[in-house]
């Protein structure tokens, strides 16, 4: 079905939009067609329309100009298409090609392949302040969780970061892994980070939490690999044990330190017992290490309200970019990448605080604090479940 509306702006131009002046007249007539979408309370509909305007010509400068109060910008496509593709690209994970045609089929409108491609360039520049409020926002707040990933793009292999809280997340690419981009984002954040083991994490200077999730995933196949260790056995047995009372706690009252001090006891018991003993076998002489290097870092969320004792909610958030990146398949370049990791990182910001990321690209806001206010953003989703606190169990 196609929809034409022929529209007039509301006011005539009374003076030169160059030099001021009020001695111009109508020169000649133009028009201008606009492609676009139109959402209906039953669906979404073609959208074409045309606007009639006059050209004025000013007798002092002799300059011609259109009226500056125009509807419609230099594009032949309108907000609400260039909104609905990018949905479909970055929180559906459809390739741009396939976003292409399949508009162009369902709706008969005139979009050649690298259309969402142009769309996403545009809306990644506009909404760089959105991105980087976001990056404030983290590394400024209480508590931030971090994890990094591979990606492979056309001049090579990158690693996309992660950083997030439990309301917003921010992707930022590097080109290594190294910790320079850690040291330059992190250099004033004084809460809780939670990572894993990674190395590079512990030159950060603030309060730490590491992934008990990871650690137990790592005894587990330690175990694995070496049944028959006695040693080894004992210390997941011992760390098990350590870690049930604690997780019993969070089920009953959540993440809140004065219900969890009280397990700080038990920390120095199980610590006691592990400085009495002396393994013979590598693996578990390098398991208490391992226990004895991070002591300050395995149980900061008994003593900070809101510290979650896993980095799930990173994990997560990469998963959403790992999908994303299959699409990619590493024929984007770097500045590709940095544009969807722009809108990436907005997309997973409104679902984390259940808001429609479609919605905030209708409504023309750059800041989603100030879309979440309006009618349009209190029509919230449903939260996305980023990993239960989950009863941690080892082997042995």
């Amino acid at each position: 079905m196609l929809a034409e509306t022929y529209s007039t702006p509301g006011s005539h131009s009374r003076c030169c939009a160059r030099c001021g002046a009020s001695k111009i007249y109508k020169h000649t007539k133009g028009q201008k067609t606009v492609f676009d979408l139109k959402f209906t309370a039953n669906g979404i509909k073609r959208w074409v329309v045309r606007y009639t305007f006059f050209q004025y010509y000013c007798q002092i400068c002799k300059t011609t100009f259109k009226s500056p109060k125009r509807n419609w910008t230099r594009s032949k496509f309108g907000s609400e298409i260039r909104a609905y593709a990018l949905y479909q690209n970055i929180e559906l994970r459809l390739p741009q090609e396939a976003v292409d045609s399949s508009l162009k089929r369902l709706f008969g409108l005139p979009l050649a392949l690298g259309t969402t491609n142009n769309f996403k360039e545009e809306a990644a520049e506009k909404y760089q302040i959105t991105y980087n409020t976001l990056i404030k926002g983290l590394t400024s707040g209480p508590l931030l969780h971090a994890d990094e990933t591979k990606i492979s793009i056309k001049t090579g292999n990158g690693f996309v970061w992660v950083f997030a809280n439990m309301q917003q997340v921010v992707y930022i690419y590097n080109e290594t892994r190294e910790a320079n981009i850690l040291h330059t984002l992190l250099k004033n954040f004084t809460g809780v980070l939670v990572s894993d083991f990674y190395p590079a994490y512990e030159g950060i200077q603030c309060s730490q939490q590491k992934c008990l999730i990871h650690l137990i995933r790592d005894l587990n196949d330690d175990l694995l690999k070496h049944p028959f260790d006695q040693e080894l056995k004992w210390l997941a047995s011992a760390f098990a044990e350590l870690l049930r009372p604690m997780a019993e706690t969070i089920d009953r009252h959540g993440l809140q330190s004065r219900f969890l001090k009280q397990h700080f006891a038990s920390v120095d018991r199980f610590y006691q017992r592990l400085w009495k003993l002396t393994p013979r076998s590598e693996v578990a002489s390098k398991t208490k290490q391992r226990f004895e290097k991070n002591r300050d870092t395995l149980f900061t969320f008994l003593k900070h309200d809101g510290v979650p004792w896993n980095n799930n909610n990173a994990e997560h958030a990469v998963k959403a970019f790992a999908t994303l990146r299959r699409v990619i398949k590493g024929v984007t370049s770097e500045a590709g990448l940095q544009d969807y990791l722009v809108l990436l990182s907005i997309c997973e910001t409104c679902n984390y605080q259940g808001l429609d990321f479609l919605d905030f690209l209708r409504s023309g806001e750059t800041e989603i604090a100030d879309f979440a206010e309006n009618p349009r953003g209190r029509r919230r989703r449903p939260l996305v479940l980023r990993g239960r606190q989950g009863r941690p169990v080892c082997s042995g």
